[in-house]
């Protein structure tokens, strides 16, 4: 029991009982939820042959820290992967693929809300340092909203000698940088690329500049200096997904 994780949410429960239902050990469903979320959940969960429980709302607060919406998950331990992940996700890519580095975020929230923006814009992995980083825990799930689920999230040693890699197999680095002299909207992001979005407040740190091929900056006409990382991720790769879908004539 002690080696099972927590997972919270509607969306993070559900995602888990579409994608990897073998996972999924047992449900806890606050006692009285009987909507059809709820319901979608317990016929979900009887197909994939998992237990669903009634909890008490009140002990259920005390297992998470976040809103939890009455639906609880115990689940088998959150998979990171490592390189060679990676470089068969690569292998297998058929369209150019396009990447995304987060060089030492470590506010769960923001991790979250990244992957979910990397699986709308169809992002094939996300890439962390194993140190100094936020990694999936149940707060990351939530607020990923079953992207979690989706999105491989790669965790490796040496980021640098990451991006040295992924330029000998032929993609482009793209770092994002406020003193940067080009606009986002003037890169050409419709091929193979990285994309690489600083830490919170600190922005790349410099060997992960040094490995940029391209810098890039988003106009910012207010007043304010910076955006939130998950925000500034979101406009990033949405610019790239807009290319690409003009170069492919969608």
């Amino acid at each position: 029991m002690s080696a099972l994780e927590k997972v919270f949410g509607v969306h993070a429960v559900e995602a888990l009982l579409h994608h990897h239902p073998r996972r999924v050990k047992r449900i806890w469903l606050a006692e009285g939820r009987a909507d059809p979320r709820a319901q979608r959940l317990i016929e979900l969960a009887s197909h994939a042959r998992v237990e669903v429980l009634q909890g008490d709302r009140r002990e259920m607060d005390t297992w998470v820290e976040g809103v939890h919406q009455g639906v609880v998950a115990e689940v088998s331990p959150s998979q990171v992967w490592g390189e060679p992940m990676l470089d068969e996700l690569l292998d297998r890519s058929e369209a150019p693929p396009l990447l995304l580095v987060l060089d030492g975020v470590t506010d769960p929230h923001n991790l979250g809300a990244c992957l979910r923006t990397a699986d709308a814009a169809g992002v094939l992995a996300v890439i962390v340092p194993k140190d100094k980083s936020a990694t999936l825990n149940a707060t990351v799930r939530k607020v990923a909203c079953g992207a979690a689920e989706v999105v491989p999230l790669v965790a490796v040693t040496n980021l640098a000698r990451t991006l040295e890699k992924l330029q000998q197999r032929g993609l482009w680095i793209v770092g994002t940088a406020g003193e940067a002299e080009q606009m986002l909207y003037d890169q050409d992001l419709s091929g193979p690329i990285a994309l690489v979005m600083g830490a919170e407040g600190k922005g790349m740190r410099r060997l992960t500049r040094e490995h940029c091929d391209f810098l890039v900056r988003l106009p910012m006409a207010g007043s304010v200096s910076s955006l939130n990382v998950s925000v500034a991720t979101g406009v990033c790769l949405f610019e790239a997904l807009r290319q690409r879908r003009a170069t492919a004539g969608v």
